[in-house]
This record gives structure tokens, C-alpha cells and sequence, in this order.
């Protein structure tokens, strides 16, 4: 059984000898989230433009709500299962050609990632406690956090939206550095997550 976060994976003849990659657990909880994100973050959007844009409440925008509370609280477990990972079993060290500002610049982006792929389903779970609006599919109910309090809903779903669009942001910036590390630097950055593409 593996017990460390990372891979040794032999590099190409011709340039540095190893390369520490993900483990493949490590990998599966990065591309579920990634997955996760791909179907919850449209389903937003359209339950927003949808329900409060448009006014318009019937089945097909409850089921757009029902969706996103229940991936919403999927993200959020699976998030919790892969930092608890790499607590345990740590990551690969960084990429040997990377200049000290690149691991500065990508720790602070790994760890906003991570805190808020846990603060934007916390706050909706919040803004739904409060509002409330638990019910999922007309099958069960999520548990509820606290006390209905709508208006301070209101304000809590304000805070959930900017916080979902700083993560999209971030991830945007994720995606973005690892292409221009990939095609510009031509290093294994992005190799570490997916190891056929190592050079």
C-alpha cells in the first residue's frame, strides 16, 4: 500500500533523471473535483439566470436548485477527503526549474483553491439553512446549520456568488499556468498531474 502523495517517474533520456508526480489517488481527487466543478458551476449560472433573472420557479428550476445543493454538498465531501490526503500522505516536491516566485505564486493559488472550494458549498449550505430551502428532489433535506433568517440569507448567498466567482477565477489562473508551463516552458509541471505528458 503506498504511503507517500507522490510518484518517482523516470524522465526521458537526455533530462533530469526523476520526476515526482501525484500519486494516483492524489490525481483521481483532483480530476473528481475538477468534474465536479465542470457540471456544478453551469448549473449555477442557469438556476440563477433562471430563478431570480428571468422569475421564472417551475420544475425544471427547482431541479436546477435540487442539483446544485446536492453537488454542492458532494464537492464539498470529496474536497475534505483529498486535503485529508494530503495532510497525511503529503504532495511531490516542486518542479526542479521552477524560480522561487513561480512556488510562492503557486502555493497561494493551490491554497486559495483549496479554501475556497470549502468556503463557497459551506456558504450556500449556510445561505440555504437560513433561508430555509433544504429539500433536495422532494426526497430528504440537507441538515440545517442554523435558525431560518432570510434577509441575512439573502446576504449569505451575496457572499456565495463572490466567492464562486473568485474560485473560477483562480481556477482560471490554475489552468492558464499550468498550459504556459507545459507549452512555454515545456517543463513537467503539468506532468506531475498527468505523467504521460512528462518530457
Amino acid at each position: 500500500m503506498r504511503t507517500s502523495g507522490a510518484d518517482k517517474t523516470a524522465a526521458k533520456p537526455g533530462t533530469r533523471p526523476f520526476v515526482e508526480v501525484y500519486s494516483a489517488t492524489a490525481r483521481r481527487y483532483h480530476w473528481l473535483v475538477v468534474a465536479l466543478l465542470a457540471v456544478q458551476i453551469p448549473i449555477g449560472v442557469a438556476m440563477v439566470y433562471r430563478g431570480p433573472k428571468l422569475n421564472i420557479w417551475d420544475g425544471i428550476t427547482n431541479n436546477l436548485y435540487s442539483t446544485h445543493k446536492l453537488l454542492g454538498m458532494i464537492v464539498l465531501l470529496v474536497v475534505v477527503f483529498r486535503l485529508a490526503y494530503r495532510i497525511v500522505h503529503g504532495a511531490p516536491a516542486e518542479e526542479p526549474t521552477l524560480e522561487t516566485w513561480h512556488k510562492i505564486a503557486s502555493a497561494i493559488n493551490h491554497w486559495g483553491l483549496y479554501i475556497l472550494l470549502l468556503v463557497v458549498p459551506v456558504l450556500g449550505w449556510l445561505g440555504v439553512s437560513l433561508y430555509p430551502a433544504l429539500d433536495i428532489f422532494g426526497l430528504f433535506k440537507l441538515p440545517s446549520l442554523v435558525t431560518a433568517n432570510q434577509k441575512l440569507a439573502e446576504t449569505v448567498f451575496q457572499y456565495h456568488g463572490l466567492a464562486a466567482f473568485a474560485l473560477v477565477a483562480l481556477a482560471g489562473v490554475h489552468v492558464g499556468a499550468a498550459l504556459y508551463h507545459h507549452l512555454l516552458r515545456k517543463d513537467n509541471v503539468l506532468a506531475r498531474m498527468i505523467p504521460r505528458l512528462m518530457r
